[in-house]
């Protein structure tokens, strides 16, 4: 049986940080039967923090799966300052909502990924402000839901499409290329549950005509960053980041090319390692574990 094949549960987790945390955790594990297979750990000597992602077996282990997290609770938790912590199972198959607007790339490469089994998701629905990718979605036979933004009433059309990710159980909303911004009323409905991408030119290049902008300048690199959003725009926990460099023989066709490929590799690097919960929070700041 290969790695992937394996049957897991996964508990991620930051807390203060203090002697005997590692101890305790793989105590917890190994005492009931546990073999572990992966553990990472980090301290951020700055603020104190120990953060920590643990994977073990599940098969043979001595508690039931839906009664880990109450023993972990119990038994590791409460002795620790402001812990922050889950439970989760590799084979649970989250669901996620994409957002996309009239830039198709993005949305083209997460299709790939989950039609060909490369993620453990299921595309619960597409939304869009545009129509252009109904036919391309309904291949999939995804939901696709449009809805008009220009001159309507955005508080009503956030309050539906909230409904809509509800009914559909989302765990996961990522904007592939969205090109709206969303309320704090919408953002707080799903904490760290909503991954934008977004290219390296801001700040330095803002506007409709980045790429123009940043070729005007004679840039000599250009990149991507993928976060969770939060009410402030673009400034939300950054989950992966990455560049490529640029020449004076580049085109600016080149750039936006370009432009579009690091943009598709990034957000598909966040969103994996979401789907992997490798990812820990801690105010404006992850952790990613590889």
């Amino acid at each position: 049986m290969s790695y992937l094949e394996l049957e897991t549960a996964i508990i991620s987790m930051h807390c203060e940080d203090e002697k005997g945390i590692i101890s305790a955790v793989t105590d917890f594990i190994l005492t009931n039967n546990g073999n572990i297979v992966e553990l990472d750990q980090h301290v951020d000597v700055d603020s104190n923090r120990f953060y920590m992602r643990i994977e073990w077996e599940i098969d043979g282990f001595g508690i039931e799966r839906n009664k880990i997290g109450e023993y972990f609770e119990t038994l590791v938790v409460k002795k620790y300052k402001d812990v922050h912590w889950n439970v989760n199972f590799n084979h649970q198959k989250p669901k996620m909502a994409l957002f996309v607007s009239h830039y198709g790339h993005c949305l083209y490469d997460i299709l790939g990924r989950v039609d060909t089994g490369e993620w453990n998701v299921d595309i619960a629905c597409i939304i869009s402000n545009h129509q252009e990718f109904e036919p391309l979605v309904s291949k999939f036979g995804i939901p696709f839901y449009y809805f008009e933004m220009k001159g309507n009433d955005k508080e009503a059309i956030e309050a539906e499409q909230i409904k809509l990710l509800l009914e559909h159980q989302v765990d996961l909303i990522v904007l592939a290329r969205y090109m709206q911004i969303l309320s704090p009323n919408f953002v707080d409905h799903f904490t760290n549950r909503i991954i934008n991408i977004h290219h390296s030119s801001l700040p330095a290049f803002p506007g409709a005509n980045p790429y123009k902008n940043a070729f005007m300048r004679g840039v000599k690199f250009m990149g991507a960053t993928a976060h969770y959003v939060t009410s402030d725009l673009d400034e939300g926990p950054i989950i992966a980041q990455d560049v490529i460099p640029i020449s004076h023989r580049h085109t600016l066709d080149d750039l936006k090319r370009r432009g579009r490929d690091i943009e598709k590799i990034v957000l598909a690097n966040a969103v994996y390692a979401h789907l992997s919960r490798r990812v820990l929070t801690f105010g404006n700041k992850t952790v990613v574990f590889d």
